[in-house]
């Protein structure tokens, strides 16, 4: 299933405005997906904009996090 498969069903109050969506479980499913796919890709993208070049040895890294959570 893709986003274009999906079908709102939309409850509506007494002056006929939208005010609620209901999916199927399995539209719920598809759209957090793409939802956690997307925030994946925004990260990225943010984390590619602040690289500054600097690296360092992920054996280093893990060494300053255990101290910092100790």
């Amino acid at each position: 299933m893709n986003l274009h498969d999906i079908n709102p069903h939309f409850i509506t109050d007494t002056s006929g405005n939208k005010v609620s969506v209901v999916f199927s479980m399995d539209e719920y499913k598809t759209i957090m997906e793409e939802l956690e796919e997307l925030e994946d890709i925004i990260s990225y993208d943010k984390s590619k904009l602040e690289d500054d070049g600097e690296t360092i040895l992920l054996s280093d890294y893990l060494k300053t996090r255990k101290k910092v959570n100790v």
